[in-house]
């Protein structure tokens, strides 16, 4: 993570900005549409369609203070400097070089911001928000254009199968013998190992821990008996993973993680799950994958693949090793920030599991 926040704090996809209607809104040569500074410090944004956008924060020193900027495809025709308010010194908008337009953020020298916390959600395609500080005293909002203008083409994405398919299916969770099953549930890293760090600093570790504690409460219910191997943010290496599953004598043994690209690519997205030998740990992947694709419509198919990963070789029982995504993957990321897509994550692999168990129980 240090490496990574030298100078470049993140690269964020898609951006759209907010205004003040005491600004002229945002020329539209730029993919930056709308941007707002709201009072309780959160940066709304929202720019053109499939926009690549990055971001970036640098520390200040005896001469200026905290900076974070985001450029944005196409050229600005107006450069021009506002006035901040509260931690905001002045917001510029500028083009540093010809075909680019850059969004930058100068807070007073006597502000500390903390960037390691900071988090882009994406709101739908074209929206986005990130909280660049709490507000110890009144700030008034300061922006330009409309963060909420919506295309009816957006609107009608959100009502499609990707969330139709959730309520449909939510309900329908296979049966299986109760009190029968031990199942150990195994989210990656943790502690001082975040896994993957991915696109507006998500990290790995946070979100299969949040994905592993859902599968768990899921499969409880269904009458399973559930351990995972850590509960919270804690240092685990892989051995205790292991010996912990084999000496419990679990039934089956899920890892669940997320990727991340060589260099980032937003354009490489996918999920796909591992296993390392047997027939039972193939058809167990097999159950995991066909249910996670399901809930990703759109993210490609990286298929069930053999894998030699220390948690699936050395343990006694059919274990799998599940990707749910790409961190620094465009499509990806977007959905796993969001809690629900995790819930959809969590829920198809306790279908998948549940599958698994009724078809060899």
């Amino acid at each position: 993570m240090s490496r990574f926040f030298k100078n470049k704090l993140f690269h964020f996809l898609a951006v759209f900005l907010f205004i003040n209607s005491s600004v002229p809104p945002v020329r539209s040569s730029s993919a930056l549409a709308a941007w707002e500074l709201g009072s309780d410090g959160i940066l709304k944004l929202r720019t053109k369609s499939n926009t690549d956008l990055k971001a970036y924060f640098q520390k200040g020193n005896n001469s200026y203070g905290d900076r974070f900027w985001i450029d944005f495809p196409g050229e600005l025709k107006n450069p021009r400097i506002i006035k901040g308010n509260g931690p905001i010194k002045e917001i510029r908008l500028g083009k540093p070089v010809k075909g680019k337009t850059r969004l930058v953020f100068e807070f007073n020298e006597r502000n500390s911001m903390k960037p390691l916390t900071w988090r882009l959600v994406g709101v739908d395609q074209n929206r986005w928000r990130i909280k660049l500080f709490s507000p110890k005293y009144s700030f008034k909002n300061i922006g330009e254009g409309d963060v909420k203008k919506i295309t009816s083409k957006i609107k009608i994405n959100r009502n499609s199968s990707y969330i139709k398919k959730w309520n449909d299916d939510g309900i329908k969770l296979p049966d299986v013998k109760q009190d029968k099953f031990l199942v150990v549930i195994d989210p990656g890293h943790g502690g001082p190992d975040p896994g993957a760090i991915g696109i507006g600093g998500i990290k790995e570790s946070d979100v299969v821990l949040e994905v592993s504690k859902i599968v768990k409460n899921l499969l409880s219910k269904k009458g399973v008996n559930v351990k995972l191997t850590r509960y919270k943010e804690v240092d685990l290496d892989l051995p205790p993973r292991v010996s912990f599953a084999n000496r419990i004598y679990a039934d089956i043994f899920v890892s669940i993680h997320a990727n991340a690209s060589r260099g980032k690519r937003r354009d490489i997205n996918g999920l796909e799950t591992f296993y390392y030998r047997g027939w039972r740990g193939r058809l167990l992947a097999k159950r995991i994958q066909k249910q996670i694709l399901k809930v990703s419509p759109g993210s490609p198919d990286r298929g069930v693949k053999q894998g030699r990963f220390y948690v699936i070789k050395n343990t006694r029982m059919p274990a799998v090793l599940v990707e749910i995504g790409f961190l620094t993957g465009r499509l990806d990321a977007r959905r796993l920030e969001k809690s629900i897509h995790r819930k959809r994550i969590a829920y198809a692999i306790a279908k998948g599991i549940l599958e698994y168990l009724s078809k060899v129980g």
